[in-house]
């Protein structure tokens, strides 16, 4: 596999790395340029109701930003949305057509749009679906259509065609990405989000978790350790 550009479209800070850290440290170090596009503020990610949101998201937009260059990721678009308040609506759309077509990838990476009932209820949250859905429509059919969104074209920003889009899937992926020389800079990456893995009274090890999941994953395809995905050919 070899992809030249490559989008992450994702809700919160720590959502690229965590959903598929692996593979996009594998296709960056192949060559690809991979940027991010994450659209809430992460302001919502905190125990401290007393907090300014405006602080956290400075946190998360540093921490983020840190976690994307252990990865090799060098570009990170904050769209800027208020956390825990998204719909797959037309605005949204039309910002992540623009990403689209301002950064012409290849390959775009994103959220399962639905619900995941066989796994723990954090994989679905309200905003990633939210991103899901308005991502697949971005690319299907938005991006392509020259007469959607007509306004991005005066912006300088002309019908671009996505051909595959990967949605991460722990539960029941169909397409792995072997990351057994990648998961230590997954691990490192997510060590970056101090806010989100260290919160006092709540710290766990996330690094013990993750490296015996990904294990469980790699076996499926005969890998020490794996990501998996459902890849749609646009």
């Amino acid at each position: 596999m070899k992809y030249e550009r490559v989008l992450v479209v994702s809700a919160h800070p720590d959502d690229p790395e965590f959903s598929a850290g692996g593979s996009i440290a594998k296709l960056a170090k192949d060559g690809a340029q991979v940027t991010y596009v994450i659209v809430t503020d992460g302001s919502q990610g905190g125990e401290d109701p007393n907090q300014k949101d405006s602080e956290l998201t400075a946190i998360r937009q540093r921490e983020q930003r840190a976690a994307a260059r252990v990865l090799g990721v060098k570009k990170v678009e904050f769209l800027g949305y208020k956390d825990g308040h998204l719909t797959a609506d037309l605005k949204l759309r039309r910002d992540i057509v623009r990403m689209i077509r301002k950064y012409k990838p290849e390959l775009v990476i994103t959220h399962l749009p639905g619900r995941l009932l066989d796994a723990p209820m954090g994989g679905s949250h309200p905003d990633h679906i939210a991103v899901g859905e308005a991502t697949f429509a971005a690319v299907y059919p938005d991006s392509r259509n020259p007469r959607a969104f007509r306004s991005l074209l005066k912006e300088g920003f002309p019908a671009h065609v996505v051909k595959e889009l990967w949605v991460p899937y722990w539960t029941s992926g169909d397409f792995f990405v072997d990351i057994s020389s990648t998961l230590d800079s997954k691990m490192e990456s997510l060590k970056k989000h101090k806010s989100q893995v260290a919160k006092p009274g709540r710290e766990w090890d996330f690094e013990k978790f993750m490296r015996k999941r990904h294990r469980e994953v790699g076996k499926k395809a005969g890998y020490t350790y794996a990501e998996s995905f459902k890849r749609i050919k646009v």
